[in-house]
């Protein structure tokens, strides 16, 4: 029999260093509460129901013997042979009753709990086994946990129930898998006061990004109510980004909130102990509403931010963070629930990049967010509930609406998921990043959009945006070992529009982004012309009206709507490079690509031929849209000084004429970006022949050039680039065309101004690319998929021409 002191320890009487005494998560809390929680952050107090007191436990009535038995040569080959023994485990746990020493110790540290925090309180029970919440090995989501507990009777069932959670099918599954003896693994359960978010938000924080492990940002996901919601991916949270670079620097900002559809909230159940949690609709206008204040999010932020650091220190090792938290209702606090270390990318090999692509797009079926890079095929295998498991086979891809820990067994052996619920920290693309496969969650509607057992490819390969594409098409692989690459004296840097992808292409061992495109976010994000955003309330035409209200929501008018969303998406590229320069070029629509926008087509005139008309400086410092204008020197204003990104400088697309130029750095500076100040660099895109009959003109207002190969080949040989007859007359490396680049280089040189090359030539072909080597061009910009090629390219060019560096990737 165990001595009575070792069967209750309270959370600050554990570190890390007690893992076979209280389990990781019990360790985890303990460690936080005892080096952290003295005005660091907030960790609900509780204690542990130690190891010994469940070893006490496997000693009553034989309990321990049995158990071995029904162990013995347990294997998944007849699944439901081992769903039986599972089943007989989890039945001889809970008919066994509780040591009455344990009984009463768990009783005894339950009432001096509720007298120290004042009345009898609520407790959660949570799971905490020997071999879970290591940086090897997470067990996520493994063994149970019971909240809302309000009497002595259910917490000493709960504990049971924790007990026999350590003998379900996905924890059995996840052993054998992971080949570590049944026996050898002991549970621990941690009480904990209740945080009441039900009637508040919880949510999940990673301290990488999850699906690239690019390690610059914190996120956090939230939602309204328990963070239960989260995990059986009922609803998308919302999403909240903070850099870790730009915080330690002092400026602690959220550089990009993104809104999930958050239609249910989870709170309490009606006092049914195996029904703890009901779902309720959250109200439509509380659903257009972010969860979390900035002022939250940075403390959440703060919070991880030092957990990282500390568990770093304890580790000998920089080891990025999973973290749960919960808001409490009745004191507005927020609190850490639990931490342990990212498994999954934490521990992948960052010296090879792996690209995954497909030979050719098929028809899109549904989309939604993309869990992982990779891209797989299969056959549809639609699953309702866990009864259908056994219809499923090995490679199949599960389309359900979400999923839960009891389906773990068939997903690993799915080829790839997709749901109709859920967010990036859900039980389905947790598990998705832990089993390496591809999964897209929250596609609204897949179950409706994939037929059983239709053939589809599931690609995770472009961003953020999932999509599940008819038929199994061909999949290419790309490996790149970065650690043996050598590095030219030529900056080798990437184009860039979709702030989606910015994190993935940010890992490239580039030297920045020689061109951000602003149109993207404006057409994808924003859809709206940023005039009729300005002038919304005064416009006849009420379908337009009502688009564009529904567009700035949650935002209280179009101008502030604007602006925080083009600054968030300049800012989530500049984060993803933070702190190599990131190139941001000003709009550089045409007026028929204006005019496509909502409200687009009051304010933009017809032309004959707008590749030439009314776009770029000219349109800057015209009065029909200089007030637009002022919206987007607002927003890189935003991105760089209030957001932080100091590594942002500015382009200016189109500039004909020296006046021009002088007049549109009056308007920037007037709008409160003035070149020099806060160190801003504005470059030019050199992309008319004027640009380079001029350029000693030029360089007098400009920090520096960037080629725009397209423009200029277009205007040096009078063809229309967007005209299918003249194909074949468009020419980049026409002898005139690299006459034109060429004294562009010169005349860079001449005045001390740095000079890149931004346009698709470089990409598409490797000896234009070595005519740029031997002109000495500073740097070239490329698409990320030919980022490599060019890469080498650049490198044997500068070993021919004696201007290869030493320096390795």
């Amino acid at each position: 029999m165990p001595n009575t002191a070792s069967l209750i320890l309270q959370f600050d009487q554990v570190s890390l260093d007690d893992l076979e005494l209280v389990g990781g998560k019990n360790a985890s809390l303990g460690e936080m509460t005892r080096s952290l929680g003295k005005g660091e952050i907030n960790v609900p107090a509780g204690f542990a129901v130690t190891t010994a007191a469940f070893q006490h436990f496997l000693d009553q009535d034989g309990l321990r013997e049995k158990i071995a038995r029904l162990l013995d040569g347990i294997d998944k080959s007849d699944m439901a042979v081992f769903q039986q023994r599972g089943a007989a485990l989890r039945k001889a746990v809970l008919a066994t009753k509780f040591p009455t020493d344990v009984e009463d110790a768990i009783k005894s540290a339950y009432a001096d709990l509720s007298e120290t925090i004042g009345g009898r309180i609520k407790v959660a029970a949570r799971s905490s086994a020997t071999a879970e919440d290591l940086p090897g090995l997470s067990f996520a989501g493994q063994h149970d946990s019971f909240l809302f507990i309000e009497n002595e009777a259910d917490l000493i069932d709960a504990c049971r129930r924790c007990y026999a959670s350590l003998y379900n099918d996905r924890a059995l599954s996840y052993r054998i898998d992971q080949g570590i003896d049944h026996m050898s693994v002991a549970l621990s359960v941690g009480v904990q006061a209740m945080v009441q978010s039900d009637s508040a938000s919880a949510g999940v924080i990673f301290t990488l990004d999850p699906e690239t492990g690019s390690r610059h940002s914190v996120l956090i996901s939230a939602v309204f109510g328990t963070g239960e919601a989260i995990v059986q991916g009922m609803v998308e949270p919302d999403e909240y980004y903070v850099d870790k670079q730009t915080f330690a620097k002092g400026n602690k900002c959220v550089y990009r909130h993104k809104m999930g559809e958050k239609h249910l909230r989870m709170v309490a159940g009606d006092g049914d102990p195996s029904v703890p949690f009901k779902a309720v609709p959250v109200p439509p206008q509380e659903q257009r509403t972010f969860c979390l204040s900035d002022t939250e999010i940075l403390e959440l932020a703060e919070a991880a931010i030092r957990i990282e650091q500390h568990y770093s220190e304890r580790y000998g090792h920089e080891t990025p963070m999973d973290i749960e938290w919960a808001k409490d209702a009745r004191d507005g606090q927020l609190y850490i629930l639990q931490a342990r270390p990212e498994t999954v990318q934490a521990l992948a090999n960052t010296s090879e990049i792996i690209r995954y692509s497909v030979e050719q797009l098929g028809p899109v079926l549904a989309t939604g967010s993309a869990i992982g890079k990779k891209i797989a095929g299969g056959t549809a295998r639609h699953i309702k509930n866990v009864n259908k498991l056994a219809n499923f086979r090995t490679g199949d891809v599960l389309i359900a609406e979400t999923t839960s820990p009891d389906w773990e067994p068939i997903m690993k052996r799915a080829a790839a998921i997709v749901t109709d619920h859920g967010g990036r920290t859900c039980h389905s693309a947790i598990v998705a990043r832990e089993l390496g496969i591809p999964a897209i969650v929250g596609t609204g509607d897949g179950t409706q959009k994939i037929a059983d057992g239709a053939p589809i490819t599931v690609s995770c390969a472009s961003g953020e945006t999932g999509q599940v594409m008819d038929g199994i098409l061909p999949i290419v692989i790309t490996k790149t070992d970065v650690s043996a690459l050598a590095h030219p004296k030529t900056n080798i840097m990437v184009n860039i529009a979709n702030p989606e992808q910015a994190s993935e292409v940010g890992l490239l061992p580039s030297d920045g982004v020689g061109l951000a495109r602003m149109e993207f976010i404006i057409a994808n994000t924003i859809k709206a012309h940023p005039m009729a955003l300005l002038h919304m309330n005064s416009l006849a035409d009420k379908q337009i009206h009502d688009q564009l209200n529904e567009l700035i929501k949650p935002y209280k008018d179009g101008k502030s709507f604007f602006i925080h969303s083009l600054a968030e998406g300049v800012a989530t590229i500049a984060a993803a490079f933070y702190p190599r320069p990131v190139i941001v070029r000003t709009s550089d629509f045409k007026s028929n690509e204006y005019a496509a926008l909502v409200g687009g087509s009051i304010y933009e005139t017809k032309e004959d031929n707008p590749m030439i008309g009314f776009r770029g400086a000219s349109r800057y410092i015209h009065s029909d849209y200089e007030d637009a204008f002022a919206l987007e020197c607002a927003a890189l204003k935003t991105a760089r000084e209030t957001l932080g990104f100091d590594n942002i400088k500015l382009m200016v697309p189109f500039c004909r004429t020296i006046v021009e130029a002088k007049a549109v750095l009056d308007v920037m500076g007037h709008n409160g970006l003035k070149r020099g100040e806060q160190g801003l660099e504005i470059y030019m895109m050199c992309e008319i022949p004027s640009n380079v009959l001029s350029i000693d003109g030029f360089s007098e207002f400009f920090d520096g050039f960037s080629i725009g190969s397209n423009d200029l080949t277009q205007l040096v040989l009078g063809v229309d680039r967007d005209s299918s007859r003249l194909a074949g007359a468009f020419n980049e490396r026409d002898p005139a065309v690299l006459k034109a680049i060429t004294m562009a280089i010169e005349g860079a040189r001449r005045n001390g101004k740095p000079i890149g090359i931004c346009g698709q030539a470089p990409s598409d072909y490797p000896d234009f690319t070595q005519f740029l080597v031997e002109q000495n061009i500073d740097s070239i910009s490329v698409t990320p998929d030919s980022f490599f090629d060019t890469l080498a390219t650049t490198v044997e060019a500068e070993k021919a021409f004696n201007r290869l560096s030493t320096v390795s990737v």
